[in-house]
């Protein structure tokens, strides 16, 4: 009997064992007829008799063996259910290690009962508490957590629990590099995100902390990006976003210095007297949630969910309008092909998933033209020239929300190794740009892109028409644009009889502010609302893009894919300009069209991973899930999709950029 089948419809999993021992446990099953029912029973090494395998029972068996196996622990210091006594009301805690040298003492006590993180802490402390344990252990079989008591209201994060001989001082004394953090990292040994660990941390101090929870974490993030970027360049650097035994007082004051050091790295993301908030046990608990967890890896997807859902936390009102899922920029950028030589924007940039994807996909051709492998720390490592002179001279991004902006910029910091073309503007009210210029604060941080911005203009006295290659965007949908003032330079705010609307879409107005980024034979990828292409009452707005362009592609998107923000059915919009050259004009030509059948998403917006023959996770290089689509092949380990289809396609039409 496989254990899937007794996990099934339980909220267990195994993604924290190994196959082997899963396979062990299996080989063990005695299975035996109840009631006319084969019902599945093995023999406890510690309770030494048979016992019936339940969902619970199948994850206690597994850890008994780690603990036993990977930690040394004697089957003869451990107890099963054994039991606390809360006044008169007695409960039993799964697992119980007792002390070495205080016989009866419980010392490190496992919660299996609750398969939901939150249930089960609020379970293992009360045990911790009501026994003395010092070390409590929460796991559903998929993640993991360790915590360390240090007061009945105060549990750390740690990094693992000490074997057998170890005391837990030697875990908590240990100085760590980049490559210890490489080998620890919480996020592939514990099957966490980052954004889990968010929520964690906002159940346990953040909600009443009384502090902006979005600009608290945002300023811990920045510290450790530096942080691990500063080891990265040194590798014989100890880290130091970690509490290695300092006091609370010692910790925050080492954070401080060390968020000042990377405000001045990375200007124009916080103000110069920007100061950590927390009072110094709330920052304690944080940085023990944040210290074991490797933010940077080859692309930065880690930190781009993360930030996500805090700035879509923070930004009520106008929810989902920044965040495309990472999957479908992939996709866009793949089949827009930028190379290093042009010039590409994001006009509603969010939080900067085109550019950073953009940026990503083309020095992975610079390094391939120079026969260099892509390395795990890519993202943190010094990059050739080149790659840095084409986030500095060639990606530009603007959007009018100051939080996304100082996101995006962030990420974009690091990328062009501290020089970022990311500003803050309203795309649409581009009459207005040249008053920024009067406030001084907005002329320090942005000035640099902007003089940059201003040399790709068409007419240097207008803010209208620009001469990119490339652009990509998802522009918001929500709300209609009312001013007359805004409307009255638009063509697409007339209706048929060349009247003006007294409003209008705002995504349909970026339709046509986007092609004037454009230059004759430049390329977009855009997202759309569905009803654009169907709608009848749109006609007006498909003549409009097929008299200036060749419209190359359109795909449709599953309507789970900007869930759980919002459930709009969405397609992609693929059009190059015409331009004698790059893209002749011509009547009648064929269009590429694609619906991705692949939900990506459940019903409640979380994401579905992909899963080999044997039910186990595929992982990719870095040691993280895949998410389950079909938009294009993941690094070969999942099967082609719509990109490389296009990329078919586009070679037989000879279409110019491929």
């Amino acid at each position: 009997m496989k254990l899937s089948e007794v996990l099934k419809g339980s909220e267990y999993s195994l993604m924290q064992f190994s196959q082997e021992r899963i396979t062990a446990l299996e080989n063990s099953i005695i299975e035996k007829d109840v009631k006319g029912k084969i019902t599945p029973y093995v023999n406890c090494i510690v309770r030494k008799k048979e016992i019936k395998l339940t969902p619970e029972e199948c994850v206690r068996q597994l850890y008994l063996m780690t603990l036993t196996e990977d930690y040394h622990y004697p089957v003869s210091r451990m107890e099963l259910e054994y039991f606390v006594s809360f006044g008169r009301e007695k409960k039993r805690a799964d697992i119980v290690i007792l002390d070495r040298d205080q016989k009866n003492a419980p010392y490190i006590i496992v919660e299996l009962k609750s398969p939901k993180l939150k249930d089960g802490k609020e379970q293992l402390k009360s045990y911790c508490n009501g026994t003395g344990a010092p070390i409590g252990v929460w796991t559903n079989g998929e993640s993991i957590s360790y915590y360390h008591r240090k007061d009945p209201n105060f549990f750390e994060d740690i990094p693992t629990i000490p074997n057998a001989n170890e005391k837990l001082s030697d875990i908590l004394k240990e100085r760590w590099t980049i490559d210890d953090l490489i080998a620890k990292d919480k996020l592939v040994n514990e099957r966490k995100s980052l954004k889990d660990l968010i929520l964690e941390m906002e159940d346990e101090v953040l909600a009443n902390a009384g502090v902006d929870v979005f600009e608290e974490v945002f300023k811990l993030i920045f510290t450790k990006l530096y942080d691990e970027m500063e080891s990265g360049r040194k590798k014989d650097r100890h880290l130091e976003f970690r509490n290695y035994g300092d006091t609370e007082t010692e910790l925050k004051e080492k954070l401080q210095n060390l968020f000042n050091e990377a405000k001045e790295k990375w200007a124009g993301v916080f103000s110069e007297d920007a100061k950590i908030m927390l009072t110094p046990s709330h920052l304690s608990v944080c940085v023990s949630s944040l210290q074991d967890v490797k933010l940077f890896n080859s692309n930065l997807d880690v930190v781009d969910e993360a930030f996500e859902y805090l700035i879509n936390k923070s930004s009520k009102g106008e929810k989902g309008q920044y965040f495309t899922p990472r999957y479908v920029i992939d996709m866009c950028v793949r089949m827009l092909n930028p190379s290093e030589d042009e010039t590409m924007i994001d006009t509603a940039a969010g939080s900067c998933g085109f550019p950073v994807h953009t940026i990503f996909y083309v020095w992975q051709k610079i390094l391939e033209s120079k026969g260099l492998k892509k390395s795990h720390l890519f993202t943190l490592e010094q990059k050739p020239q080149e790659c840095t002179d084409y986030v500095q001279n060639k990606v530009f991004a603007i959007d009018f929300d100051e939080k996304a902006v100082r996101v995006a910029r962030t990420l974009n910091l690091i990328a062009g190794d501290g020089q970022t073309n990311v500003i803050h503007l309203n795309t649409l009210d581009y009459e207005r740009w040249d008053e920024n210029l009067k406030d001084e604060n907005w002329q320090e941080t942005y000035f640099n892109g902007w003089t940059k911005l201003k040399k790709m203009r068409v007419d240097k006295n207008s803010n209208r028409d620009f001469k990119f290659d490339i652009l990509m965007a998802n522009p918001p949908f929500a709300g209609d644009i009312k001013e007359s003032r805004i409307l009255s330079k638009y063509e697409l705010s007339k209706n048929a009889a060349g009247k003006m609307a007294s409003k209008v879409g705002r995504d349909i107005l970026f339709i046509e502010r986007n092609l004037d980024f454009l230059k004759p034979g430049g390329r977009m990828a855009i997202v759309l609302p569905q009803g654009r292409f169907n709608n009848s009452s749109d006609k007006y707005i498909r003549d409009y893009i097929a008299e200036r362009c060749r419209i190359l592609a359109v795909v449709g998107l599953h309507g789970n894919v900007f869930k759980p923000h919002t459930g709009t059915k969405t397609s992609v919009l693929f059009v190059q300009k015409w331009d004698d050259v790059l893209c002749p004009k011509k009547e009648d030509y064929p269009i590429f069209f694609a619906t991705m059948q692949e939900p990506s998403k459940d019903n409640s917006g979380e994401k579905i991973f992909v899963k080999k023959e044997n039910n186990e996770f595929l992982l990719d290089s870095h040691g993280h899930l895949i998410v389950k689509h079909d938009l294009f092949n993941h690094d070969g380990l999942t099967k082609d999709g719509i990109a490389e289809a296009f990329a078919e396609f586009a070679k037989k039409e000879r279409l110019s950029f491929f």
